[in-house]
């Protein structure tokens, strides 16, 4: 393929004579096909094909049913700074359905100092429609719209209008502005992101009154084994297994698990039923499996790389099988434990699998159904996975009726929930996880104030919980000079002194006895409020992985508040 995208058939014949991909050459370079920019495909490639082939690494990360999520998500972004369009950007690229841009605001010389998506012909046209255009050209796929009004205009004459996204992205607003927003999409119960960067400091605040995540992929997931509380079927094929008059090819190919299965009877039967718990103990287990393995006519052990693996593994295929504590609060929520016809089906599913392992599952979680890879042939692996796949099918097979029946006993129509869903549900039932955060009128009410976060912070002088509270100063700074400090160079000086006294106003307010150095405040006052790109690029990154965790609800959002420090290259994430 050319540089433009000409094609002459599966492989570019010619170099493209005008190389700007805009099409004028055909006439030149008879036979090519010109395919757009976003779609260079070989002719006759399916639609499904296209796609997979645009999207083929973040489809390896959330699936089709993630990038399924994406790509029918609205999200609106309130203004179109260099942060809000790197965000932008961030969503644009992976296939965001569509997105609307919300700012009333004028291009001005400064936005396209620090604004990719802003161009010097863009000066005097309405910031909203100069980004969308920019930033439709990324993707042909996006849908773009914008508003040319105000945050300040819409929240006054139809906030309703917010109700329509997925998510609301708020960037720069000021405070006033901001707690308004956030009360109605708080009660909307529309997830509200704020992005904020002044000077060489990031802020993002999530506020969302429930997100519920089932595939939240977390790292280091302990197997799904179930050696130490076998299922029948698990129980009957070990025992189909006979190491000791087994030929020494078979031997050497059995999975590492089945090794230690059979270990495990060994062990059990010399230790009243008790499984190997502390150090000493595993390493007797070890040298018992070591014992199993195959000497030649010498008496030398042979290479059975199996056993070595199954050796390597005792930690892992001995762990107990347990319901994780988060699971467990879960179960024990109130909105699990009192399911109505509003209830989502996330805490219907959650309900069920409580039932499921109250009544089936003797105090156990369906099974996942998946194994670890391991040195095998394929057919004894093939055999040993499907003893976990058809168990796991079977218990969401039972699953699904506890969900059928609390489905009809609400008055809601049983097929509402497929078994595509449950078992993706149940396969993930060990990391269920609930984020909910608190409100902005929470955090920001001086009756409410998180005054404990802030004090443990903040016995480290230079805490980013010192960039936090600095923020909060400037706002209180602009509420009473109309402007933030150090915009004008020639006030610096005497904003140094007026910024100081709104910190210690700030702290005295909220009952808090910390200190802030007068190095922070110099710096706030030296930053004038400024967005600088490469912060802005950093964080716009940042909210848009962040959306996409929103939008796809798989892995786990912060809850609530990050700050990063672009002067040391450090972060924190804290619930204020």
């Amino acid at each position: 393929m050319c540089g433009c995208g000409w094609r002459d058939g599966p492989v570019c014949a010619s170099v493209c004579v005008c190389g700007c991909g805009c099409g004028e050459c055909a006439a030149r370079e008879p036979g090519h096909v010109y395919l757009p920019r976003g779609d260079m495909a070989a002719p006759g490639t399916t639609a499904r094909a296209r796609r997979e082939e645009k999207y083929d690494r973040q489809l390896r990360l959330w699936g089709d049913h993630g990038q399924e999520a994406l790509e029918a998500a609205h999200v609106c972004l309130i203004n179109a700074t260099a942060t809000g369009t790197e965000m932008l950007k961030n969503l644009v690229l992976p296939g965001i359905g569509s997105f609307t841009i919300v700012d009333g605001s004028s291009v001005s010389g400064a936005d396209v100092g620090n604004n990719f998506f802003l161009t010097k012909n863009s000066i005097g046209k309405n910031r909203a429609q100069a980004a969308t255009e920019l930033l439709q050209e990324l993707n042909s796929d996006v849908c773009g719209n914008f508003v040319e009004e105000s945050a300040e205009q819409l929240l006054e004459n139809d906030h309703t209008f917010f109700s329509r996204f997925h998510l609301v992205i708020a960037i720069q607003l000021q405070e006033s502005t901001l707690l308004r927003l956030a009360g109605v999409l708080w009660n909307m119960e529309v997830p509200l992101l704020v992005c904020r960067t002044y000077g060489l400091v990031g802020y993002m605040r999530l506020a969302v009154k429930e997100h519920t995540v089932v595939e939240s992929h977390p790292d280091n997931a302990l197997e799904d084994l179930r050696l130490d509380l076998p299922f029948t079927q698990l129980r009957d094929h070990v025992q189909a297994y006979s190491l000791g008059t087994m030929e020494r090819k078979d031997h050497r190919h059995t999975p590492w698990l089945i090794v230690i299965a059979k270990s495990l009877e060994t062990w059990l039967n010399e230790h009243n039923d008790q499984l190997p718990k502390n150090y000493k103990e595993k390493e007797s287990f070890r040298e018992l499996i070591r014992r199993g393995i195959l000497k030649n006519k010498d008496g030398v052990p042979e290479d059975e790389e199996n056993f070595m693996e199954a050796i390597k593994n005792v930690n892992t295929a001995l762990n107990p099988t347990k319901i994780p504590s988060d699971v467990q609060e879960l179960f024990k929520d109130e909105r699990c434990c009192h399911i109505t016809a509003q209830s989502s089906m996330f805490w219907i599913l959650t309900r069920s699998v409580k039932q499921f392992v109250e009544n089936e599952g003797k105090g156990t979680l369906p099974v996942r159904g998946t194994i670890p890879d391991m040195i095998a042939d394929s057919a004894r692996f093939i055999k040993l996975q499907n003893v976990y796949r058809e168990k796991a099918k079977q218990d969401a097979g039972t699953v699904i009726k506890y969900a059928a029946a609390l489905l009809e006993s609400i008055g809601r129509s049983p097929e509402a929930v497929s078994e595509k869903d449950v078992r993706l549900f149940c396969k993930n039932a060990a990391f269920l996880r609930v984020v909910r955060c608190r409100s902005l009128a929470e955090e920001y009410s001086v009756e409410t104030v998180n005054k404990d976060q802030i004090v443990s912070c903040m016995e480290n002088l230079d805490s980013e919980m010192v960039l936090y509270i600095m923020l909060r100063a400037v706002d209180a700074f602009h509420k009473q000079h109309g402007r933030f400090p150090g915009v004008y160079n020639y006030q610096v000086e005497e904003d140094i002194g007026r910024l100081k006294l709104c910190v210690v106003g700030l702290l005295q307010e909220w009952g808090v006895s910390v200190s802030v150095k007068d190095d922070y405040i110099h710096e706030f006052c030296r930053y004038g409020a400024a967005e600088p790109h490469t912060v802005a690029a950093f964080l716009g990154g940042a909210a848009a992985q962040e959306a996409i965790k929103i939008i796809t609800r798989q892995f786990v959002p912060f809850n609530n508040t990050f700050i990063y420090n672009a002067m040391l290259q450090t972060s924190m994430s804290v619930r204020l």
